[in-house]
């Protein structure tokens, strides 16, 4: 699991939990780390296709 997995479970913990206490600040933090989870994993997979490229010749 990469750092955007972690993040994202985190979120969704943070979300989850803001939503059954009625903690909207908590519910937000969570949406922001799941988004920050998706970015990170959408910036490791291009790194990851340029790596690719770069090695292929």
């Amino acid at each position: 699991m990469g750092d955007g997995s972690a993040d994202d479970a985190k979120g969704r913990i943070k979300e989850a939990g803001g939503a059954l206490t009625g903690d909207d600040d908590l519910k937000n933090e969570g949406k922001v780390d799941q988004a920050s989870g998706t970015v990170k994993d959408k910036v490791g997979d291009a790194a990851d296709k340029a790596k690719d490229a770069v090695n292929k010749d």
